[in-house]
């Protein structure tokens, strides 16, 4: 199906659920309202074993970053180091004190990041009704900054569906649902709760790092949930508050029945104000969890406060 047979969001989510106004008319932070001081103390009572996780891809990897097609990796520079001093043009400090310093040039969204609530939208309106107007120059409602100030802190859950289907890595464009979802996760001897924080694995992401570039963005379309009013449904009534993925787009990248291009950004981000978390690496992770049985863990996350950010990136730590 093409583009210009995808029906326009405004059509296909005409009936989808929306929590705008929900909090208030000035809330930024969507369904991260669910994670009350409650939820961060049940979040906690998962940490059983004291193992630590970090769910960031590395900057500077020699292949660059798993980015959306279009972005570049990031760049870096040195900027300071030994040869400075070593020509004679490094500063003096007291004590001959030497030092290294440098600079990077990155998309905010070039890395495992979090998407602001204003990311994006369809019918001039941003999360909780916001006017798309306010994305012009600057993000000045819904953008990332309210997101980093909060943090996300809660009972995290991994679902690791390429190893609940027998795969290293799910296919281009292979899809699930939510009753996967509750499939995978009873299948590990765990469930779904209310509010917890869903950490999904295709095996994508890591499958960057196992071949060439050229060779992953070859007719682009990840693997990922798929777009049913039932799903979204179940998302409000389960109140999520946040998605994470070993994913660039956290959905799979073109809708099937459809045609439409990412419309869970839509119906979930900009309609219910479900945070993303996008570009995660999940891999040692899942392995882990595969090992001991133990699939819930503390989830904390705060990603750079960026003022007017579409994005920030984030390094967010699994604690078992």
């Amino acid at each position: 199906m093409t583009d210009k047979q995808a029906p326009h969001l405004k059509e296909l989510l005409a009936k989808s659920p929306k929590n705008w106004g929900k909090w208030g008319p000035d809330d930024e932070v969507g369904s991260l309202n669910y994670l009350t001081n409650q939820q961060v103390l049940r979040g906690a009572q998962a940490i059983k074993q004291g193992k630590v996780f970090t769910l960031q891809v590395p900057f500077g990897h020699p292949k660059g970053e798993p980015v959306w097609p279009g972005r570049r990796s990031s760049q870096r520079v040195n900027v300071m180091d030994r040869g400075h001093y070593l020509c004679g043009k490094g500063p003096d400090f007291p004590g001959h004190l030497e030092y290294a310093d440098d600079l990077m040039i990155l998309y905010l969204q070039g890395s495992t990041q979090y998407d602001a609530l204003g990311h994006t939208w369809y019918d001039n309106q941003i999360w909780n009704g916001y006017d798309a107007m306010s994305t012009i120059g600057a993000m000045t409602k819904a953008s990332v900054l309210p997101l980093a100030e909060r943090g996300i802190v809660g009972r995290g859950i991994l679902l690791d569906m390429a190893r609940y289907r027998g795969k290293d890595v799910l296919s281009r464009g292979e899809t699930f649902n939510h009753e996967d979802l509750m499939a995978c996760a009873r299948k590990q001897g765990d469930e779904i709760r209310k509010s917890d924080i869903l950490v999904i694995r295709t095996g994508w992401i890591g499958s960057f790092y196992t071949q060439e570039p050229a060779e992953f963005y070859k007719d682009f379309v990840e693997p990922g949930l798929t777009y049913s009013p039932e799903l979204v449904n179940w998302f409000k009534d389960m109140e999520i508050p946040n998605l994470v993925t070993d994913t660039i787009a956290n959905e799979v990248t073109i809708d099937p029945v459809s045609g439409a291009a990412l419309p869970l950004h839509a119906a979930l981000m900009r309609n219910l104000g479900v945070t993303f978390t996008e570009i995660a690496l999940l891999d040692k992770l899942a392995e882990d969890c595969a090992k001991d049985g133990q699939c819930s863990f503390l989830y904390a996350a705060a990603p750079l406060k960026v003022t007017n950010g579409t994005g920030a990136p984030v390094n967010p730590i699994a604690i078992k």
